[in-house]
């Protein structure tokens, strides 16, 4: 099944080049063949748990050895696409043409912030992020192939949301330095922290589904589209928990779901046979200690081959399922 991997790999970056394609599109036949894509994941925790990125590259480079899934994270506890336009992620994006002197003018304008607010903590860890970009700017320079833009609850209102007014600003600079928009849909809101004895109520789901794809049409954007994916995870598989007891984030299951997720819609291609079954948070260790999930349970989670099984499947079922909605619009 992994044969014709390399070749949807192909189709991916030949698409990235191409203006208005889609990541399923087949690609003209002097397009270029690229063995690498550069990806710049954009978020909060959503990301950061479970090593999102690493897990998608992990999957990616077993879908297809040949290639260099290069991962760069920008991430901010709790924030939004408005918070990293305020914090200056905006510069990451288009870091390739970025000058010295706008970097610099991002640096003050953060140093200016934090006068006004000694206790902006958001402030205060981007600004060291951008004085260490300053210094290495060189060093940094990169086009980027994808640029995800994770959503976090700012999402809820469909077109009137700030994530549909913030995803199309970052879109703008993604699409000039010739790369692709991922918009990376979170669902806290659905996620369950107990078995379910019933699915819930899809009308609610479907309508937020509606509302990313209808963006997603207006940007030219891949959708991960998780609010769907875990609908249906919850009515294929209603004894798996998506989500912490104490804590709202996302779990292993969900962590490893959406892994699945990202390289069904990436590669428009199923999951299915990958094997990679293990999600590992590697969190340094509390007091000498190996820290813990939320729960206090292992960071680390090894999927039976039935689980693996069905998570893998239901990411590609449930991405279907969304296109089948955005088919609609």
């Amino acid at each position: 099944m992994r044969k014709s991997i390399s070749r949807m790999t192909s189709i991916l970056v030949a698409t990235l080049l191409l203006a208005g394609g889609s990541p399923a599109a087949e690609p003209s036949g002097h397009a270029t063949r690229q063995k690498a894509l550069n990806v710049l994941f954009i978020g909060n925790s959503f990301t950061a748990s479970h090593q999102l990125a690493q897990l998608v590259k992990a999957m990616a480079e077993a879908g297809d050895p040949s290639l260099s899934f290069n991962v760069t994270t920008v991430l901010y506890g709790g924030r939004r696409l408005v918070d990293h336009w305020r914090l200056g992620t905006q510069n990451f994006v288009r870091v390739a043409d970025l000058t010295p002197g706008e970097e610099q003018a991002t640096v003050k304008s953060l140093e200016e912030m934090i006068a006004k607010d000694p206790n902006d903590k958001y402030a205060i860890a981007a600004l060291a992020r951008h004085r260490d970009l300053s210094k290495n700017l060189e060093g940094a320079r990169k086009k980027w192939d994808l640029v995800v833009l994770q959503s976090y609850r700012d999402d809820a209102e469909g077109e009137k949301s700030l994530y549909a007014q913030y995803a199309p600003k970052f879109a703008e600079l993604i699409k000039a330095q010739g790369g692709k928009v991922v918009l990376y849909e979170t669902t806290p809101t659905t996620q369950n922290a107990k078995p379910l004895t019933a699915p819930p109520d899809p009308a609610p789901v479907t309508a937020k589904a509606k509302a990313i794809a209808a963006l997603a049409k207006r940007i030219d954007a891949i959708v991960v589209p998780m609010s769907i994916v875990a609908l249906r995870c919850q009515t294929v598989r209603p004894d798996f928990t998506l989500r912490y007891v104490s804590d709202a984030h996302l779990n292993q299951t969900m962590g490893y779901l959406t892994a699945c997720a990202f390289y069904a819609a990436l590669f428009h291609r199923s999951p299915e046979g990958l094997p990679i079954d293990t999600v590992n948070d590697n969190r340094p260790k509390v007091g000498g200690q190996p820290a813990k999930d939320p729960d206090g349970g292992p960071l680390k989670r090894t999927f039976s081959a039935q689980d693996r099984t069905d998570l893998q499947r239901i990411a590609w079922d449930g991405l279907k399922e969304f296109q089948q909605i955005a088919g609609g619009q």
